[in-house]
């Protein structure tokens, strides 16, 4: 669990040390292409070699915590020839370069390059073996990087669109709240409970913020957080017939992981929801931090209900909202 939470630490250090800024946003064309896309930059026939396998295995392996099977990105092939300035506004790019007689492989990342906000990632190797071998010895800070640079889109948006009275709202009662973009709106309010929403004829993306009382460590274990999670929203999140309510799914056990973003910690607990005695269910992701003035942990949980889509891009974007969060 440190390992992973290590990893996020290093991933998001080497992003932050290594974008070469080419320019401001306001400056430049918007990204294109779709949430969750990369564009690969790479001849056919390493694409379909070992080059092109060991970069599928690190950025087209299962989404985790899904209910369906979802790729972590969509990989699109585009050969050298081909890469015009079409692509170079696209905003996730991985551009690879064989080169037989370069001195050193190497993992170059930029942001902002053609469009903005843009992340470019640029691998040159001495020959396709090499180059499959570069992906896996920097699986985790590619990985990361392209995810924070989704991650960080989103957060753009919720605050360039923020529906200011809302976080002032959250703020009031939890002292920092996550941005919320226009949409969204307060569905629950109790003692220690909010419940922020964005709801559509067939998706449902929502917040919780809560607060419960921090004794020891030993609250921070997977089984104290499942049911503090199951005993809050089994009060405050009704079902839509009698007696059901929210729980945690655990046919599927939920992961956790200690993560070090933005000046805070927080466990990450990530797993599925279901509703008890209904069919209803989907991803869910909370962080949770001590809150030291007033000696409780303060719940940050992210959640989507979307039976009739895919579901990974839904969650990415209520992701984004908790991991937005600051203290007024």
């Amino acid at each position: 669990m440190k390992t992973l939470g290590l990893l996020i630490i290093v991933a998001a250090g080497f992003f932050a040390q290594s974008c070469k800024f080419t320019g401001g946003p306001q400056l430049m064309p918007n990204v294109s292409g779709k949430a969750g896309e990369v564009v690969v930059v790479i001849g056919k026939g390493d694409w379909e070699g070992e080059a092109g396998a060991s970069l599928r295995s690190i950025l087209a392996m299962d989404e985790p915590f899904l209910p369906q099977r979802e790729p972590m990105f969509n990989l699109v092939n585009i050969p050298e020839n081909a890469f015009s300035s079409i692509f170079q506004t696209h905003r996730n790019l991985i551009i690879t370069q064989i080169i037989p007689g370069t001195e050193e492989n190497r993992i170059v990342f930029q942001e902002n390059v053609w469009a903005a906000p843009q992340i470019v990632v640029t691998a040159t190797a001495r020959n396709s073996h090499e180059l499959a071998q570069l992906f896996q010895e920097n699986k985790d800070r590619l990985s990361g990087a392209v995810l924070m640079a989704e991650r960080n889109r989103n957060i753009s948006n919720a605050k360039r669109y923020e529906e200011r009275g809302l976080r002032a709202e959250v703020a009031a009662e939890f002292g920092g709240s996550p941005y919320f973009p226009k949409g969204y709106s307060i569905k629950k309010k109790t003692d220690n409970f909010i419940w922020v929403s964005y709801e559509t004829t067939y998706t449902n993306q929502g917040v919780f913020i809560y607060r419960f009382p921090y004794k020891d460590t030993t609250d921070f274990n997977r089984d104290s957080l499942v049911a503090r999670r199951n005993e809050i929203l089994g009060r405050n999140v009704p079902g839509p017939v009698d007696k059901s309510y929210m729980t945690t799914n655990i046919l599927l056990e939920p992961g956790l992981r200690w993560i070090s973003y933005n000046k805070r910690q927080f466990a990450e607990l990530r797993g599925l929801w279901e509703v008890q005695n209904d069919f209803m269910g989907g991803p869910f992701i909370s962080h949770f931090f001590v809150d030291q003035n007033n000696k409780s942990i303060i719940a940050l949980e992210a959640f989507v209900y979307a039976p009739r889509y895919d579901k990974r891009n839904y969650l990415r974007q209520v992701e984004s909202l908790i991991y937005s969060f600051e203290f007024f």
